[in-house]
């Protein structure tokens, strides 16, 4: 995503609202990962990179365990399902939105109306996702990090980009991305070279990206700040630069 949307996002959303928004999204990958899988991380891959990026958001360890337990059966817990919606938001900036909902009718009708609130609209399946790449994602922190011999061992590993990024804080990152049949490689090869990883998933990419002015930049990311504020949102992916 584009160095000035990551800019002015961070101008417009407050921290408190981040974390809280965080620790929701941590928890619904959580349970989905307990609920295909089970509750022992030692033989959940998806359930271990859940609680690796909780622990990145900053997830208490109290919740991170009772996110666990409830997907787990104790105290009961929703089925969540991933789903991926599509549309346009102002000024033709292709928007994908990945949700994690138990209840899909609730999620588009909220979806639908924050698309046209915000002067976009909500598109059918296939209508922008053409306009992304799917990646393994891993952010790395760049203290002590010899980004050139990483870069050179980890392209055996099937390491496709590695660029500059930065977290909800504007710290500085380093984003290694990957062909998502890759992430068992990868992550091999990063665990071989002992270097920590931040967090790691999958995620969309926008194969070109669009730039706009300021103020044009501002409505599609009120519109984005919007749909991330459901809690059925887990990730919104853009063409703005």
């Amino acid at each position: 995503m584009g160095r000035t949307f990551e800019n002015r996002r961070q101008q417009i959303m407050k921290r408190g609202d981040r974390d809280a928004k965080a620790f929701t999204r941590c928890g619904r990958q959580i349970s989905m990962a307990v609920k295909a899988s089970g509750p022992d991380p030692a033989g959940n891959a998806a359930l271990r990179r859940a609680i690796q990026n909780a622990r990145a958001a900053n997830m208490p360890k109290d919740k991170i365990q009772g996110a666990i337990d409830k997907a787990a059966g104790v105290g009961g817990g929703a089925d969540f399902q991933e789903v991926l919606y599509e549309g346009y938001g102002p000024h033709g900036i292709a928007l994908l939105v990945l949700c994690a909902t138990e209840n899909p009718t609730r999620t588009v009708a909220n979806l639908r109306f924050a698309f046209k609130k915000g002067n976009g609209n909500l598109g059918s399946s296939g209508s922008v996702a053409f306009m992304f790449d799917q990646f393994a994602v891993f952010r790395l922190s760049p203290e002590g990090l010899d980004r050139d011999s990483l870069e050179l061992e980890l392209i055996d590993h099937g390491l496709e980009a590695m660029v500059d990024g930065q977290d909800d804080d504007g710290k500085p990152l380093v984003v290694l991305r990957c062909a998502r049949e890759n992430f068992g490689a990868l992550q091999a090869g990063l665990e071989a070279k002992g270097v920590a990883v931040v967090s790691s998933g999958f995620e969309w990419v926008a194969k070109n990206t669009t730039s706009l002015e300021e103020s044009q930049a501002d409505e599609v990311i009120e519109l984005i700040d919007k749909l991330e504020q459901d809690d059925d949102v887990q990730q919104v992916f853009h063409t703005l630069e």
